[in-house]
């Protein structure tokens, strides 16, 4: 039988001081109405760290779960992030966001994408720093920025972005954005850290499972956790949270995460942010 979770989730310090915690609890498709019952399971099982969305128009499927936990605020990491057609309107989005969630803050706010062809991120950037400075994030980030966002935005920027959140998994790594990211002093957070479950049947992953005693998504998540990277699996199943969960259980070493490196095929599972144009609205 494969572990389950026994060892303590880690934590990455942001640049900032800020901690959150390593393995969280992503809602991305998660339906509304289901939303509370599912973050309850998630919280029940162990979770700290929950990343929602106004995109995913389940925030408030978010904050009934915080409200019904009791579990007290200051020990649940939350994230939420700015719409692609609220970049213009930064300040009145993230109030909408605490409104829906039911909190006075959040502990991580992003640019949920860059969409170059708006020519507003640097605008909604300065406005994050204004919330971040008025106390309205604990910490700002970015998603989906490539290196040449992080270029265009660095230099205007008063605050380094804190994360950037990315599609990452074995087949689509997006290694070199991950490594420039580090160098700025901007964690990496993975989105589809299990290629939605494509890289789990690799013939690496699979190996190593056996040889650990562990789940293919076990292996997959230790590998992230690994080099550093924060990661947001989702599930609706309560078993299946707990399984990730079990990931923290195994770490591996550096032979085995360059064997799961080596599948890396430029297999991109999501939009393209060079061109993704989409408003979430």
């Amino acid at each position: 039988m494969s572990q389950t979770h026994k060892t303590a989730i880690p934590a990455v310090t942001l640049n900032n001081g800020v901690r959150i915690p390593q393995l969280g609890f992503g809602v991305f498709q998660v339906p509304p109405e289901e939303t509370q019952r599912i973050v309850e399971d998630a919280l029940e099982a162990g979770y700290r760290h929950i990343d929602t969305a106004a995109a995913y128009r389940n925030e408030a499927g978010v904050g009934a779960a915080l409200a019904a936990s009791g579990i007290p605020r200051e020990d649940v990491f939350v994230t939420t992030k700015l719409r692609n057609g609220e970049q213009g309107m930064a300040r009145e989005a993230s109030r909408n966001s605490l409104n829906a969630l039911g909190l006075d803050y959040v502990d991580l706010y992003l640019i949920h994408w860059p969409v170059p062809s708006q020519g507003l991120f640097i605008q909604a950037w300065t406005a994050m720093e204004k919330l971040y400075a008025d106390g309205q994030t604990r910490a700002i980030g970015v998603s989906n920025f490539l290196a040449d966002h992080l270029d265009m935005l660095l230099p205007t920027a008063d605050v380094v972005p804190a994360v950037n959140q990315f599609e990452s998994h074995p087949t689509f790594a997006q290694q070199e954005l991950a490594a420039k990211s580090r160098s700025l002093g901007i964690a990496v957070e993975a989105y589809s850290p299990l290629g939605q479950g494509a890289d789990l049947g690799a013939a690496p992953v699979a190996s190593l499972a056996a040889r650990y005693g562990a789940t293919p998504a076990q292996i997959v998540l230790a590998w992230h956790l690994a080099q550093g990277t924060i990661v947001i699996p989702k599930s609706a199943d309560s078993a299946r949270m707990r399984e990730n969960l079990g990931a923290v259980a195994f770490p591996l070493t550096p032979a085995d995460v360059a064997e799961i490196a080596a599948l890396e095929s430029g297999a991109r599972v999501g939009a393209d942010p060079a061109v993704a144009a989409f408003s979430q609205m």
